[in-house]
């Protein structure tokens, strides 16, 4: 998942990243908790930013169901319009070269990072 103009906003399932090395460019976790059997010195991230994750309510709602993924996406999206302040961080990066977004669900075309990462695109090519 790529962006042009030689910068990109990659999502990694964070357990891939363990397994496989440093993901590209700056890396960082967008899951309010810290994904289960990772030991925090296997897994390089340069933040993790609990703040851009959806809110438990959405979360505990969506539950990873297929049918929910329209409506999820929208709020989602929704939620990430009142965070602005956590997005900054991740906005900068993304304008200055690579970034990586680590997730750790399993669904890896259905979460949050997903999301995450087109509202990103769409932000920094606004800027």
């Amino acid at each position: 998942m790529t962006m042009g103009d030689d910068k990109d906003i990659t999502v990694r399932r964070v357990y891939d990243a363990v397994k496989e090395g440093a993901p590209r460019g700056r890396v960082y976790l967008v899951d309010a908790m810290w994904p289960r059997g990772v030991r925090k010195a296997d897994l390089r991230v340069d933040d993790w930013l609990k703040g851009v994750a959806p809110s438990r309510e959405l979360r505990t709602w969506f539950g990873h169901d297929p049918e929910r993924w329209p409506e999820f996406r929208r709020r989602y999206r929704a939620e990430l319009d009142e965070h602005a302040p956590d997005l900054r961080p991740l906005e900068q990066a993304a304008a200055e070269g690579p970034v990586t977004l680590l997730y750790a669900a399993h669904d890896e075309r259905r979460n949050n990072a997903v999301v995450l990462a087109d509202y990103l695109r769409e932000r920094v090519s606004e800027r």
